[in-house]
């Protein structure tokens, strides 16, 4: 069986490819885990920014629901079967790294949830967005019911959620559940362009961010000045603020080491 995803370096950004031909790159079985593994190589490498795409002008139609879905009575067995799909999600939503989903076309089920993981998410005019779980019998998973209030809004979850209504990128734009759209033939220069600027970021600054932004909704004003506190504590005595300071002064742009 061929790969799920190709990974494809550029100096300090790279690209996961996802690839299911015919299937608008629906998730294989095996993909979840290739998904999982990809993310945790992405943490170890020297690489700065991750682009996740899908070929042939889709993103993802979430699980392949012609080889996923083998229907058992057993709650454990069906279980078992989820845990590679959150193993993947989790390994997303770890991620110390910035993240940028280049959406095309067909973002649906996982394939949404999976976008939605991402830091930045860039889509096209012609982009389609559902949680379509409910349409198939099934509830939000890929960390859905966790991510899509966040964005949206309890309110606008809950009605995209229990309709499973197919959405187009204007309102995805207008929701608030992506970062911008632009035309077909412009996102490979505006996703490459975003990811430039990303990896230019202080890495120890942009991971600690990441966390402070995830628990915000978590936290009460004051545990996030004392989370603030600590972080910058850090950070003040990191070698990338000598670095962003001493860039500043000399009007240059920083080398950030990530120390």
């Amino acid at each position: 069986m061929a790969a799920f995803i190709s990974i494809t370096d550029v100096g300090s950004i790279r690209t996961l490819t996802m690839s299911n031909p015919g299937r608008k790159n629906a998730v294989p079985p095996t993909g979840w885990q290739e998904l999982a593994d990809a993310f945790g190589q992405f943490e170890a490498s020297p690489q700065r920014v991750l682009i996740i795409r899908g070929a042939d002008g889709d993103f993802c139609a979430g699980a392949d629901m012609n080889k996923n879905v083998v229907s058992t009575p057993s709650a454990a067995d069906n279980a078992a079967r989820m845990r590679a799909t959150n193993a993947a999600a989790i390994a997303l939503h770890r991620l110390s790294k910035p993240t940028i989903a280049a959406v095309d076309g067909v973002a649906v089920g996982a394939g949404m949830n999976l976008a939605l993981g991402c830091d930045v998410i860039i889509a096209t005019e012609r982009s389609r967005f559902s949680e379509i779980f409910v349409k198939r019998g099934l509830t939000v998973d890929f960390g859905g019911t966790w991510l899509l209030p966040r964005l949206v809004g309890l309110s606008r979850a809950r009605e995209l959620a229990l309709t499973g209504r197919v959405f187009g990128a204007e309102d995805a734009l207008t929701y608030g559940m992506i970062s911008s759209v632009v035309e077909t033939e412009e996102l490979d220069v505006v996703v490459n362009e975003s990811a430039e600027g990303l990896a230019a970021g202080a890495p120890l600054a942009q991971a600690i961010i990441k966390r402070a932004l995830d628990r915000s909704s978590s936290m009460t004003f004051e545990q996030a000045l004392s989370f603030e506190e600590q972080a910058q504590a850090i950070l003040l005595g990191s070698e990338d603020l000598v670095e962003g300071a001493a860039a500043f002064v000399e009007k240059r742009d920083a080398d950030f080491r990530g120390r």
